[in-house]
């Protein structure tokens, strides 16, 4: 199939046509024909999947068709999403797919100034981008309203639940027109993401691609064993490759990735951190300079995990092994997108080694050993698996022990509070 087959209008197929882009993804091919005519839409993919130009493409498509875009009669769409660096990415692809067709849109977002993001607002707005907590700040001073409003977009579903955006999510949502489309897409589907999705759609059209625990089949996955002690030295070895173009490199915590940052531009190699600790304009200097390859590496935490979209980005490495399995598969969809290979190259120390197992039973196969690198020994890998199940054990205990305290300190109260009657009664008899 290609993009002409979806019966694209020809400003929209112009700008696919100049950015390379002639076959839809198996999600823009099923869902793009769905939005066209109406439906809600439930869609289930992960990250590198084609998602964003799945909804964006058939909502510019309808809204120049209404003859209703680029007039400033009111906001038309709302994507609401949960970082800014993902709002950033949206709102540049509707700038492009929507090009030639006088679409205006715009993106908000907390962590800066309101006055441009205002007055781009007055300006008019076909289309609004937006995290929750800036979009409930400027509706609340009257900035924002939605009257016009005909579609919705829910991007991320699952990772504003692990923000803990739920509540702002339950806010917006009755803020909207009735009679709108709705579109809420998830990478994954848990019972309580179900249940959100119940409450915003109308019979929707489910589409499901690439499941969670599977991996992108063009990336190439390769597995390091290393000391902890030994993972730079490591990393800066494997960046003399001269085919390693663009990296990221993944870690933890925000004082591992400064760290990592550090230690590579020492090395004369150009690198450049990003993490929930940075200005927003640090971030955000750090992703151009990387996009526009004037850095070679961008280390980051999990927070960029879902939020930078690069096509051309040649390799991630978990520095650090992720403690969620699925965190896994979100990292590494960050390369091989838009139909590309990419490579992955995870380094794995004793410790992490059940983390590893987990990664593996999710994906359901083994990643491959990189050559050259030794297993640990079997002492060690069990000495990490005794430590899990202790700290396991330790937490179920200590849990065991807060519910008995509780429960002790119930049966205390309500002792006290039958003595107390018992002797209110008493007393009460002998007043007679």
């Amino acid at each position: 199939m290609t993009f002409d087959n979806l019966d694209l209008i020809a400003p929209i197929s112009k700008a696919l046509s100049e950015k390379g882009y002639t076959s839809p993804t198996p999600i823009q091919a099923e869902a793009i024909p769905v939005i066209l005519k109406g439906s809600d839409l439930l869609g289930c993919a992960q990250t590198g999947t084609g998602k964003t130009a799945a909804f964006s493409i058939p909502i510019i498509q309808r809204l120049y068709q209404s003859d209703d875009i680029g007039r400033n009669s009111g906001i038309k769409a709302l994507v609401l999403t949960p970082t800014r660096e993902l709002a950033i990415q949206i709102n540049e692809s509707f700038k492009e797919y929507g090009r030639y067709t006088n679409l205006k849109c715009t993106v908000i977002f907390g962590g800066v100034g309101q006055k441009p993001q205002t007055d781009a607002l007055r300006q008019g707005v076909d289309v609004l981008i937006a995290t929750p907590g800036r979009l409930i700040d400027l509706i609340s001073q009257g900035f924002i309203k939605f009257n016009k409003l005909e579609y919705f977009v829910l991007d991320e579903a699952d990772r504003m639940l692990d923000m803990g955006f739920i509540h702002d999510i339950k806010r917006i949502v009755p803020l909207l027109p009735k009679k709108r489309q709705s579109l809420f897409f998830s990478a994954t589907m848990p019972p309580v993401i179900e249940k959100l999705a119940n409450t915003i759609l109308f019979n929707p059209h489910k589409v499901e691609v690439t499941p969670t625990s599977s991996t992108v089949d063009k990336i190439e996955q390769h597995l390091y064993f290393t000391d902890k002690k030994e993972k730079l030295n490591l990393l800066k070895d494997l960046l003399k490759d001269s085919k390693m173009e663009s990296i990221l490199v993944f870690t933890r915590t925000k004082h591992r990735a400064d760290n990592v940052a550090r230690t590579l531009s020492k090395a004369n190699i150009k690198t450049e951190a990003i993490h929930g600790d940075k200005s927003q304009s640090s971030r955000q200097r750090a992703l151009t300079n990387f996009k526009e390859c004037i850095t070679r590496v961008l280390v980051a935490t999990d927070i960029a995990a879902r939020g930078i979209d690069i096509d051309h980005l040649s390799h991630v490495v978990n520095f650090e092994m992720p403690d969620v399995p699925e965190t896994y598969v979100h990292r590494i969809g960050r390369t091989g997108r838009a139909g590309r290979t990419g490579v992955s190259i995870s380094f794995c120390d004793a410790d992490e080694v059940p983390m590893l197992k987990d990664i593996e039973k999710l994906i359901g196969k083994q990643i491959p050993v990189a050559a050259g690198s030794k297993a640990f020994s079997m002492e060690k890998v069990r000495s990490a698996v005794q430590k899990k199940n202790e700290s396991k054990r330790e937490s179920m205990q200590a849990r065991s022990d807060s519910r008995k305290r509780a429960n002790e300190k119930q049966s205390a109260t309500q002792s006290k509070r039958q003595t107390e009657a018992r002797n209110s009664t008493s007393g009460r008899k002998r007043a007679f």
